[in-house]
């Protein structure tokens, strides 16, 4: 079995899908990024965002993802729904949002890492300490065969049967 570092690291881009990204900046610029090869281009939108980089959503979001049977992705939102948090049988959460509180502190194992959402932001130096948390928690629920789950920019661990 491989670890998700290793996956990771053996991922090719080759099998992604060509995707645009409209990227507001903190200050409303709005940058539309593409990959073409191996190059990440970006184009400035005319028009400025107004209000800032920031779009108020109000509606929940509780979709939880499975990234793996044990690894599973959700937004913050999921992380503070404990009916959403247990009909998953969360163990551990690893919470990578800026400024998002967690909110079940005595139901679950978390691991926080504030890590500010800009593209200037490089995530990729916080992947070992995010891998480490993620690991120990899938080898620990493999071993005792409960259930776990990850949620918003969080994620909360499942192991596998």
């Amino acid at each position: 079995m491989h670890s998700l570092a290793q996956e990771i690291r053996s991922f090719s881009r080759a099998n992604l899908r060509k995707q645009r990204t409209r990227v507001t900046t903190l200050t409303g610029r709005r940058i539309i990024e593409t990959w073409r090869g191996a190059c990440l281009h970006m184009e400035e939108e005319e028009e400025e965002a107004p209000g800032g980089g920031f779009v108020q959503d109000l509606s929940a979001d509780l979709q939880v993802g499975v990234v793996k049977p044990w690894l599973l992705l959700g937004s913050q939102d999921a992380a503070h729904d404990l009916e959403t948090m247990r009909k998953h049988k969360v163990t551990h959460v690893l919470n990578v949002a800026y400024g998002v509180q967690n909110a079940f502190l005595n139901d679950f194992i978390y691991k926080t890492i504030s890590i500010l959402d800009l593209p200037e932001t490089d995530i990729t130096s916080y992947f070992p300490e995010c891998f480490e948390f993620i690991e120990k928690a899938r080898i620990q629920h493999v071993t005792k065969r409960p259930n776990g789950v990850l949620t918003s920019e969080k994620f909360c661990l499942k192991p596998e049967h």
